[in-house]
């Protein structure tokens, strides 16, 4: 993706994905960056990782230390707040695409 709005997409794509799939189960970030490349966004940690911090440090979503094989995992798992704030992004979301009219087989997208 190029261009200013393209990026800002990009960001909020990748942060309504995290809140889903953080209301669905905890997620850890090498699970996310796995996740998100099958939809194919191409993440590094570095760039993860600060998105993570800036949902929580939003209260979007919080985290729990776990050890897994003798390490600490991070899990995330969505608030409330991040539960209210999915929905209200859903809802946007798809008056958004009702207005342009997004299609898959559309040309243009």
């Amino acid at each position: 993706m190029t261009g200013f709005v393209n990026k800002r997409l990009f960001q909020g794509f990748i942060c309504l994905h995290i809140l889903h799939h953080a209301d669905k189960e905890p997620v850890y970030g090498s699970w996310m960056i796995e996740e998100l490349s099958e939809h194919g966004y191409k993440l590094s940690p570095g760039t993860l990782y600060p998105i993570l911090h800036n949902l929580e440090k939003e209260g979007l979503i919080e985290h729990y230390d776990e050890n897994v094989g003798g390490k600490i995992r991070k899990y995330y798992v969505i608030t409330e707040a991040g539960k209210k704030e999915l929905i209200e992004a859903k809802k946007y979301l798809a008056e958004l695409v009702g207005e342009i009219g997004i299609a898959k087989e559309d040309d243009n997208v």
